[in-house]
């Protein structure tokens, strides 16, 4: 009886044309994860070049003021850093606006200023009669819009967002170039298009930025 002959494990390999199907789904992919992110980056763009598009009124700074515990002062009094344990004890007592920035201690004072997104919040305690006063001034919304868009305030998540929506935006981008290489009829536009562009580009920056 004869044996039968082995048989070759088949190697699996990628065509042209299932490479350039596999990018037009991530492409995809990446263009529904990636539209809301870009329409809101383009739209914060166009306000923060554009602030007088929208006015808005100042809102009401708030005042607060607490009697901090024996305990609570002299956990900001023997604090390594008064300002930041201050900023602490009081973010326990109310809602502030922003995150921890910059403080100092003058004679029996301690001073404390959170910044952020949605506003900024100034902090005062003095030891003698242990009064805490908290002004609280919210930012209106198209200086948040701006914040967010900038990300210098924004927090560690956000920026993490962000640079996650950047690397989306890229190979988006990066994808749409290739796939542009399966259009045969439409590349030579598309790359003089892109080229075009790209002089302009080089061209504003050059003629006129300082």
């Amino acid at each position: 009886m004869s044996a039968i002959p082995a048989v070759a494990p088949r190697k699996w390999r990628l065509s042209r044309t299932d490479f350039y199907r596999y990018c037009r789904l991530i492409h995809g992919w990446l263009s529904a994860l990636a539209f809301l992110v870009l329409c809101f980056f383009a739209v914060t763009g166009l306000l923060l070049n554009h602030p007088d598009w929208i006015k808005e009124s100042t809102p009401q700074s708030i005042e607060r003021q607490f009697e901090l515990t024996a305990e609570e002062l002299a956990n900001v009094q023997f604090a390594r850093d008064p300002a930041e344990a201050l900023a602490i004890i009081a973010g326990k007592k109310t809602s502030l606006r922003g995150s921890f920035s910059a403080g100092d201690q003058v004679g029996d004072e301690v001073f404390a200023r959170l910044q952020g997104v949605r506003g900024l919040t100034d902090l005062r305690v003095n030891f003698n009669t242990g009064v805490l006063q908290i002004v609280i001034e919210p930012a209106p919304l198209l200086p948040q819009l701006n914040e967010l868009h900038r990300a210098e305030r924004a927090g560690e998540q956000w920026r993490l967002m962000v640079d996650v929506a950047a690397i989306v935006l890229v190979l988006l981008s990066l994808i749409g170039y290739v796939i542009f290489f399966s259009l045969r009829y439409r590349l030579r536009t598309a790359l003089l298009i892109s080229a075009v562009s790209l002089a302009g580009l080089w061209s504003v920056f050059v003629l006129t930025v300082r």
